[in-house]
Order: C-alpha cells, then sequence, then structure tokens
C-alpha cells in the first residue's frame, strides 16, 4: 500500500505543482499592480522593489496554495478515475477511506503552515513594508517636473514652474482637508531650495503667501520670508509589533475583523474541503464527465462566499464556516463515495 500512496502522491504533485505556478504568477501580477500604487511617491530600486515583493509573499500564498491544493487533488483523482485507475486500487483493497486518511493528514499540514503563515507572518511582513515605505519618504530625492501638475510632495500637491539648478521658482502647493483639523492650506511662494539631512530632507521655501481654507471660507494666513517643509521621522515609527497585537482589535476594528477571518477561513480551506475533492474526483467516467467542473468551483464560490460575508464575530465566523464546511464534505463523501464503493 505504500507504493500504491507514493504513486498517487507523485500523481497530485505534479499536478498541484503546474496549477500552483499558474496562479501564483497571476496572483503575482496583482500585487505587483498594488506595488506601483505604493511606489508612486517614494524612488525605489530594483532591489528595493523585490524586497517589497517579498513582504507581499506571505498573502500570496495564502490565496494561491490552499486554492491550487483543492482544484488539483479533485483533477488527480478525476485523472485516476477517467483511466480506470482508481477502480484498479479499490479492487486491489486500497478503499477510499484510506485514500481520504492519506490525505486528509497531508490538507491537515498545510492547512497549519497557512495558519501560521497568515496569523504570524502576515502581521510582520505588513509592518515591515508599512515602515520600509515611512523609511524611503524620507530618502526620496527631489526629483519633480516642472511644469506639470499632480506631483506630490508627502501629502502636498506640489506645482513648480521653473528651474534653474538647485533653484525652483513659481512653487504653488496644496494640502488637503484634514480630517482633524477640517480645512485645507495653499501655499503660493516665489522661490524655494532643497537641502540633504541625515533623517531625510528640508524644502525650504522663500518669499510667499499662505492661505488656509475652513467651510468654504478663504482664510489669509500672512506672508512668509521663510517656510521650511521636514521629512523628518521619528525611529519609534518603526518598531515592529508583535505578531499577536496585530489581531488585538478585531472584534472593535470591522477591518482587522474582515483580515482575521478571511485568512483563518482561507488556510483552513484545504483541511475543509479534502472530502469534497474526493467525492467530486472519484467517479464513473461513463455517467460522471462534467459534474467534477460543476461541484468543484460550486465549493469554491460558497466558501468563499462565506468568508466574505460573514466577519463577525471574527472566531465564531471562522469556527462555524470551517465547521460546516467540513460536515457537508463528510455528508457528500459518505453518500457519493462509500455507500457505492
Amino acid at each position: 500500500m505504500k507504493l500504491v500512496s507514493r504513486y498517487i502522491l507523485n500523481q497530485f504533485l505534479s499536478t498541484n505543482l503546474s496549477i500552483f505556478f499558474v496562479l501564483f504568477s497571476i496572483v503575482s501580477m496583482v500585487f505587483f499592480i498594488q506595488l506601483a500604487k505604493l511606489t508612486s511617491s517614494i524612488e525605489i530600486s530594483f532591489l528595493d522593489l523585490l524586497e517589497l515583493y517579498s513582504f507581499m509573499l506571505p498573502r500570496i500564498l495564502i490565496f494561491t496554495l490552499p486554492i491550487s491544493f483543492f482544484i488539483a487533488l479533485t483533477l488527480t483523482l478525476f485523472r485516476l478515475s477517467r483511466e480506470n485507475e482508481s477502480i484498479v486500487l479499490f479492487t486491489l483493497g486500497f478503499s477510499p477511506k484510506a485514500l481520504a486518511s492519506l490525505f486528509l493528514k497531508i490538507s491537515a499540514l498545510v492547512s497549519a503552515l497557512m495558519l501560521f503563515t497568515s496569523l504570524v507572518m502576515i502581521p510582520l511582513v505588513l509592518e515591515l513594508q508599512d515602515n520600509f515605505i515611512d523609511y524611503k519618504k524620507t530618502q526620496v530625492k527631489f526629483n519633480y517636473k516642472t511644469g506639470e501638475f499632480g506631483q506630490k510632495f508627502l501629502d502636498w500637491m506640489i506645482f513648480i514652474e521653473k528651474q534653474d539648478g538647485d533653484k525652483y521658482e513659481n512653487i504653488v502647493m496644496y494640502h488637503p482637508k484634514r480630517i482633524q483639523s477640517n480645512k485645507e492650506q495653499l501655499i503660493v511662494a516665489k522661490e524655494a531650495t532643497v537641502q540633504k539631512e541625515s533623517t531625510g530632507f528640508a524644502f525650504k521655501l522663500s518669499n510667499g503667501k499662505m492661505y488656509n481654507f475652513e467651510e468654504s471660507k478663504m482664510l489669509f494666513t500672512g506672508e512668509f520670508e521663510n517656510l521650511t517643509l521636514n521629512t523628518k521621522f521619528n525611529n519609534d515609527n518603526f518598531k515592529i509589533k508583535k505578531f499577536y497585537e496585530y489581531w488585538l482589535d478585531i472584534n472593535s476594528n470591522t477591518k482587522r475583523a474582515k483580515e482575521f477571518v478571511i485568512y483563518t477561513t482561507i488556510a483552513l480551506f484545504p483541511l475543509a474541503s479534502t472530502l469534497f475533492t474526493l467525492s467530486f474526483g472519484i467517479v464513473t467516467y461513463r455517467y460522471e464527465k462534467g459534474f467534477i467542473y460543476v461541484g468543484m468551483f460550486g465549493v469554491i464560490v460558497v466558501y468563499f462566499g462565506l468568508l466574505s460575508l460573514f466577519y463577525k464575530p471574527p472566531l465564531l465566523a471562522c469556527f462555524t464556516i470551517f465547521i460546516v464546511s467540513f460536515i457537508a464534505s463528510m455528508i457528500c463523501f459518505k453518500k457519493m463515495i462509500l455507500s457505492r464503493y
């Protein structure tokens, strides 16, 4: 029976690797688009881009490995049924229960790995990513183009009419409304220079005026001879929190609750869906050619639909979605497989 198990595992691994790399490439492209948004206000090298991408690897794995495991196992069993190999295996005494026991153990290991990734690794890499971006904002070179709108300096929109060496002329800076102060700001200056400092750089404006706008009323603040905008940062912002501190507010923070439910339930998907794969993959090929695809994608749609809709209370939502899915897979396995083989 060890040879039979090894043969089935080899068939599964070859299918899983091909599907995983396809999904991994697709999801990576989606995250690269997010990287483009993150890096719109900072300047990074190719190595920095790879570092940022490495911070996203745990999230990419969460969205690819569980799904590829489910699809690959279903297709592997279906291919064995199509070529009548599963019938031969059952005839030789390799029962569906033994097959279920084998892959339940493997799926439990995969889910445990994904739980560690989702609950431990993701909070840590998110902290590292935020710190990396904040640090890069302080190290950005002042390389804005003249005569172009839509450029950003920190939280300010900036327009520069002319540049003469290290000096800039006719600068307009606009800061949108802040939630704390509920006001907009506008700065108009004739000249500006940039000075590099150890903690970032300073943008020094000369001979300008500042305006504040509060509730559609313009308030002229006054003129200035020199005004400096710094990119200094506080080293305390770069401390990495413990992974469990990231999840402390899941009961009060809606965004954090959704993240917890999504990451946790996706991590548990391999274990919750293993018996579904046996139910849909082990078929009599002559009569059940098309049901596998309906069942396979039906499980994915329903499972991921549940984790998208229910997230409060988070722990109960995760437990309920997993238990309901696992019980449903057991019922399907008993009615569709054990009753016939």
